[in-house]
């Protein structure tokens, strides 16, 4: 009796292969609004990253990773309880007691780390940029999701309005970057706090005859956000906003100077802007400086607006750190691959190792480190298949090369190149070959972007 044997049992008999078979319970798809990136589309994706990243460090931006769950608190603190985004669209849960949410948007972390960590204490004035998933519990549209990823902006410290301005014009530069055209910057100015709430009243009175002709939304936040009633799309509340005060025209002397130097420095940039006082945006702590930029190029839609932000001077000190002048934007990802249509990004270039028996195998992944080394992708196929697999398999990874390596070819110390753009093929000595493939690859890819 083996040790393995239990007498109680009898002999252990050999499992059998398992048998896979599809169950009805187990048709698992992404949950509606959350989607897969596979390959062929991520590349696009990594393209958008790597502009955002070089762009915004030329302006002596650098990269800060928040938690994506934090105290359902701090969104209501700074969002603002009367918001869409706290009402419906949070998805919030309680855990041991806590009550957390999974990030709605990006700027309340940021500025949550930054009164945690005394960031004002070591430096006058922070840049910071981040990228990554947000999540809100809306209707899924084109461009819009439940699970969406957003790139941003934080600067803290500098009180504006120069900052502002070339804010504003460096990201008119990184869509510029992008390719993406038909731009239009809009601009506007809610003022500070002695301006805003003079604004709320004056908004109101305008409204409140007109209220029964508004919006259920509307009648609502007419006594909650009167100013979210200025981004309603609702024909309605549209008619019923027409005649209303301008904003600009209740500033205050200070909140004037502010928005008069703005407009100044993007004209000495040569940003184009325009200025619209009905702009608001969807967050409670926006102050002074609003902006957004739109484009109806690519595949957008009707709601062409790529992505924007403003001025937060009174968010730091609302989540309990020091008075802190700031100032920030953030983009939709998603919103802006479909404004760049159907522009695509090369998958970057690999080369495949056809290894043809098991000393072949061996050798092929000594070969791939020795070509990695020099800076080139390679994959191996080492799944013990034929040639003619391995080759189709090539072609449909678009490698321009494919190295074979069989046992006669170990034994002569030589592997075949075949290029399989040009469809030829040459012997080349092992020792060369990392060299040689690497060399033959770099040509491949100059020919290819000329």
């Amino acid at each position: 009796m083996t040790p393995l044997d239990d007498f109680r049992y009898g002999p252990l008999d050999p499992l059998p292969p398992p048998v896979h078979k599809p169950r009805a319970d187990m048709n698992f798809r992404a949950i509606k609004g959350m989607n897969d990136i596979l390959p062929g589309e991520v590349e696009r994706w990594q393209q958008f990253e790597r502009a955002f990243r070089d762009t915004v460090e030329l302006f002596g931006y650098r990269e800060i990773r928040t938690p994506i769950v934090e105290p359902t608190s701090l969104f209501v603190r700074s969002i603002g309880e009367a918001t869409d985004i706290v009402e419906k669209e949070m998805y919030s849960f309680t855990h041991h007691d806590d009550a957390l949410t999974l990030r709605p948007e990006g700027t309340a972390g940021a500025v949550r780390a930054f009164v945690e960590h005394h960031i004002d204490q070591r430096e006058p004035v922070t840049r910071w940029y981040y990228l990554g998933p947000m999540f809100r519990g809306e209707r899924p549209a084109r461009g819009r999701y439940r699970q969406f990823y957003q790139v941003g902006c934080e600067l803290m410290g500098d009180p504006g309005p120069a900052s502002d301005a070339e804010m504003i014009d460096m990201l008119v530069r990184f869509f510029q970057r992008l390719g993406i055209g038909q731009l239009e910057v809009v601009v506007n100015s809610l003022g500070g706090p002695a301006t805003r709430p003079r604004y709320k009243q004056a908004l109101v009175e305008h409204l409140t005859p007109r209220a029964s002709q508004l919006s259920e939304d509307s009648q609502r936040r007419l006594t909650t956000n009167p100013l979210r009633i200025l981004d309603s799309k609702d024909e309605r509340d549209i008619a019923a906003i027409a005649g209303a005060p301008s904003v600009i025209d209740l500033l205050d002397d200070e909140d004037r100077a502010h928005w008069q130097k703005i407009l100044t420095y993007l004209e000495r940039l040569g940003t184009p802007y325009r200025a619209d006082p009905q702009l608001v945006r969807g967050l409670d702590y926006y102050s002074r400086t609003l902006f957004e930029v739109r484009s109806s190029a690519g595949l957008v839609g009707a709601q062409n607006a790529l992505g924007g932000g403003g001025r937060y001077d009174g968010l730091a000190a609302e989540i309990g750190g020091p008075a802190t002048p700031s100032i920030g934007f953030a983009l939709g990802i998603e919103r802006i691959l479909l404004a760049m249509g159907d522009q695509t990004a090369a998958p970057r270039p690999i080369v495949m190792i056809a290894p043809i028996g098991e000393r072949a195998s061996s050798e092929a992944l000594v070969l791939a480190r020795e070509i990695r080394d020099l800076g080139v992708a390679v994959d191996v196929d080492t799944r013990g298949t034929s040639l003619r697999a391995m080759l189709r398999r090539a072609n449909a990874l678009g490698a321009p090369l494919c190295v074979v390596i069989g046992d006669s070819e170990v034994d002569a110390a030589q592997v075949q190149l075949k290029d399989l753009a040009g469809h030829n093929q040459s012997v080349v000595a092992r020792a060369d070959a990392a060299t040689q493939v690497a060399s033959l690859l770099k040509a491949a890819s100059a020919g290819g972007s000329g």
